[in-house]
């Protein structure tokens, strides 16, 4: 069970995603979607239908596609040119303690195979900028063209076709399947420079570019202006409750209960142990300098292992870290200051402590997903079927009617 909250406790992975997307969110939708419309059954049945295969379909290319994408697109890179696309791209910045050149001179002995590939990278570094550019722009454009273009235009044909059988809805917008293909939509163009940072955007982060493009899609894509109105209300509440809430909710629930770390890493018998016996050493600053270097001189300390394991540094499997990527030093100092709270609070009683400390993590972790879930799957909802009467006068799905 505490893995799981672990898990779902984590704001920067697709876990928490999964959750309230197709467990909580997805359900609710195709339910309170039937009974709002539910005074006219024929659209009641038609707009829940449309909710169940479209958010489903969705989920799958929005939590799966670019995951795979991704993997296509490191196998194909390393296939073709030998290039590995874990490299960082950061690195071929100026970052005086992260850079190519210093992790080429630095890891040579440690780390020969990592470095073999930050060498093929360095001298081909023109092939792999523009490799990397076009992983991240199918990884992009692929699930955005699926979800906000080609799976709306099939739900809409399948729904057209249903309200072939009909007869006594003669309005309820695409009055014909050989009408519904004749309508068009505008094509979508993606420019501009992509830099080292949307690179290495997360897994996480792409999913937020192309819900925007979703988005995007799914405007252009409506079948009538009400309906365009009604779905930029709907994703504008989703995207602000997918990738904003849940860690604005996170800071106040942690500002309140003053716990930060992993519920697992405070039930860690090594870990508790070194708190309780003073063994645990830490940088001895927050600086770039002082974190980087512990981690390369200290592979064997437990912080460094903490750290690899809970993804605030990438080791290799000796627990050297890993060369081609780069080092979030703000998060990593986080942790630090995370770690020396702890100590702090669980000075007298770690046991008692790390005990009290799980229950506050985990009531946190749970609190959010369940208050981001409501207000996904009930309060947004509820708030653009208001929306949509004010504005189309009518409370029905402005697709249908």
């Amino acid at each position: 069970m505490l893995n799981i909250i672990s898990a779902i406790g984590n704001n920067k992975s697709i876990y928490p995603l999964i959750v309230r997307d197709c467990g909580i969110e997805i359900p609710a939708k195709v339910l309170m979607t039937y009974n709002q419309n539910k005074n006219d059954k024929k659209i009641a049945w038609l707009g829940a239908r449309e909710r169940f295969i479209d958010e489903y379909s969705v989920s799958a290319v929005w939590l799966g596609g670019i995951p795979l994408i991704d993997k296509i697109g490191k196998f194909l890179i390393k296939k073709s040119k030998g290039l590995n696309s874990d490299i960082n791209m950061k690195l071929f910045g100026t970052d005086e303690f992260q850079n190519i050149d210093k992790n080429i001179k630095d890891f040579a002995q440690k780390a020969p195979e990592a470095v073999q590939d930050l060498i093929k990278a360095k001298n081909n570094r023109k092939i792999f900028e523009r490799m990397m550019n076009t992983k991240f722009i199918s990884s992009i454009v692929i699930p955005i063209a699926l979800m906000g273009f080609v799976i709306p235009k099939l739900i809409f044909a399948s729904t057209a076709k249903k309200m072939q059988k009909y007869k006594s809805y003669p309005n309820f917008g695409v009055k014909s399947f050989d009408e519904f293909k004749r309508k068009k939509s505008k094509d979508l163009t993606f420019s501009g420079n992509m830099t080292s940072v949307i690179n290495n955007f997360t897994t996480v982060q792409k999913m937020a570019v192309t819900d925007g493009g979703y988005a995007a899609g799914r405007i252009i894509t409506a079948r009538k202006k009400n309906e365009a109105i009604d779905i930029a209300f709907k994703m504008a509440g989703m995207m602000y409750l997918n990738f904003v809430a849940p860690s604005q909710l996170e800071k106040l629930f942690n500002k309140i209960t003053d716990v930060n770390l992993d519920p697992k890493m405070l039930a860690d018998k090594r870990f508790l142990a070194s708190i309780k016996y003073k063994h645990l050493k830490l940088p001895k600053s927050d600086s770039a300098k002082d974190l980087i270097e512990f981690i390369d001189n200290n592979p064997d300390e437990l912080f460094t292992k903490l750290a690899g394991k809970y993804n605030k540094v990438k080791l290799l499997k000796n627990n050297v870290r890993d060369p081609r990527a780069f080092v979030d030093v703000k998060e990593l100092a986080k942790f630090k200051k995370y770690i020396e709270k702890f100590q702090i609070y669980a000075k007298n009683n770690v046991k008692h402590a790390a005990s009290k400390s799980i229950k506050l993590r985990c009531f946190t972790i749970l609190a959010n997903i369940g208050l981001s879930s409501f207000l996904l799957a009930y309060c947004l909802p509820k708030a653009q079927f208001l929306f949509r009467e004010l504005v189309t006068g009518s409370k029905y799905e402005p697709g249908l009617i």
